[in-house]
């Protein structure tokens, strides 16, 4: 029995299912925070991507039994064992500090540094030796976008998304748990991808969404705060003393290691990596200028069955998009100002 924040507690009797959650290469997310340095310092919620993981699988379940409830018998529309296999693995791969190190790596408008390293992490696993005793290949599950409810190019819905968004909405105050629910309930699958069939909710998927990106995944603060643990970190690796194998440990085996080193200029640099440091835009003096993903989504809407996205039936939500998309794109000026 898994028993989720968002799902409630729900029955999973597949043995694939069961044995991968137990793999060392799953439980490593139990050490491995959504949100990277904010979390592990107190400013976010600390949601692991282990949570996170089986969220996705539990929603493309819950996603595909509602679909094969409504799909005529010769039209498969997804969410199968295997795309619920896909969806628990889908971010195995995630490094210590999450997104943190694609700005070590300077990877931070993509922030895929996870999805280059997927193939060598799970090859080295645990995971194709226990695939491969329940009839699978891991090789099958490499691509994400093989199985079109758990991913989609954005910014249409995926389970991938929406999992984290509504996690996040919840714990930033954007969204009750009766709104998170409201929204689960009124999903629906259409040719084999996640929509809604009203307007009204579209819009309220989509400005959430944003309100969580701006609250949260490119915040001025936290993406501040990102940087300046990502520059600790590429110090400590000049010095030799943290390489890549460090990234493949957990959030508090990284964090000691930096801690540990006899090396004033990381410790200055840890220092900064803190609650009560502030971040502001500085065009004259910045300490850097550094850039970041922003995130934003398009649901689908079934308007006279077939999808249509939300920016071409709402002019208002598309210049809202395009004007957010605008305004924050770029390298951010930003000063640090120490407590």
């Amino acid at each position: 029995m898994v028993h989720d924040l968002l799902y409630g507690s729900i029955a999973i009797e597949e043995p694939v299912l069961l044995d991968l959650m137990q793999a060392q290469a799953l439980q490593r997310l139990h050490g491995v925070l959504q949100h990277g340095i904010t979390a592990l310092i107190g400013i976010t919620q600390p949601v692991t991507r282990f949570d996170h993981s089986v969220g996705v699988m539990l929603l493309v379940r819950r996603l595909h039994a509602q679909a094969e409830q409504s799909a005529a018998p010769a039209k498969p529309t997804g969410g199968s064992l295997a795309e619920q296999i896909a969806a628990l693995l889908h971010d195995v791969s995630h490094t210590a500090f999450s997104h943190v190190i694609d700005y070590v790596v300077d990877g931070h408008d993509r922030q895929s540094y996870h999805e280059e390293w997927k193939e060598p992490h799970l090859r080295a696993s645990d995971v194709p030796l226990i695939l491969a005793r329940h009839g699978y290949d891991w090789r099958d599950f490499l691509h994400e976008a093989d199985y079109p409810l758990l991913e989609q190019p954005a910014p249409r819905l995926c389970a991938d998304r929406l999992d984290y968004f509504l996690r996040d909405s919840r714990d930033l105050g954007l969204a009750t748990p009766a709104e998170v629910q409201q929204a689960l309930e009124r999903l629906i699958v259409h040719d084999g991808r996640i929509g809604v069939a009203e307007v009204e909710v579209a819009r309220w998927l989509a400005y959430t969404y944003i309100a969580a990106d701006k609250a949260s995944w490119a915040n001025f603060r936290e993406v501040g705060l990102y940087e300046v643990t990502a520059r600790a970190i590429k110090s400590a690796m000049q010095f030799g003393a943290i390489t890549e194998d460090d990234f493949w440990g957990t959030d508090d085996q990284l964090w000691r290691k930096l801690h540990a080193l006899d090396q004033p200029a990381v410790q200055q640099q840890l220092a900064w990596v803190s609650p009560a440091t502030r971040f502001e835009w500085d065009e004259v003096n910045p300490t850097f200028r550094v850039s970041t993903k922003l995130r934003t989504i398009d649901p689908d809407v079934l308007i006279d069955n077939r999808f249509m996205p939300l920016s071409t039936v709402d002019t208002d939500f598309a210049r809202y998009r395009a004007d957010y998309l605008s305004r924050n794109s770029g390298k951010w000026p930003m000063r640090v100002m120490l407590p």
